[in-house]
């Protein structure tokens, strides 16, 4: 018989033989229920973070122009949220966030600077927020069409 024949019989084998019992016997219900409810009090208990609009469009402008604008947010979750991190798709785009825990029921913004410099024409840019909500990953977006500076 052939290497390749006694491998794969050997496979076939080892499959038949690994799937004698049942996997869900072995799952304990206390625990499985421990998890349910772990489960569900995360996802009730999560910070959750609402902005007033995701994407922002600065028109045209001009190529070198530097122009900025805020995404105002406010916590409508239960517990306290943290932004751990803000990153923009490009150099060209710095975001500030707050630092400090935003309590349930207040507000903060995100600033957002554009620099269009070397930037003509058509552009869109992704801010990435890192949370503690559910999600855990955030986004918010800012576009312009650049008109290029004159050769």
């Amino acid at each position: 018989m052939s290497f390749k024949k006694t491998a794969i019989l050997f496979v076939v084998g080892l499959v038949l033989l690994s799937c004698k019992e049942d996997p869900t016997a072995k799952i304990n219900k206390e625990n499985a229920e421990a998890a349910q409810q772990r489960d569900y009090s995360i996802k009730n208990e999560s910070p959750i973070i609402n902005f007033d609009r995701s994407e922002h469009d600065f028109g045209t402008i001009n190529e070198g122009d530097v122009v900025e604008t805020t995404f105002d947010f406010k916590n409508t979750g239960k517990n306290e949220l943290i932004i751990y991190s803000a990153k923009a798709s490009c150099g060209c785009t710095v975001p500030e966030y707050p630092k400090q825990p935003i309590l349930p029921g207040e507000s903060g913004i995100i600033k957002v600077k554009f620099n269009s410099a070397g930037k003509p024409n058509k552009q869109m840019k992704e801010i990435t927020l890192t949370t503690n909500t559910l999600n855990g990953v955030e986004k918010v977006f800012i576009k312009a069409q650049v008109t290029p500076k004159a050769s």
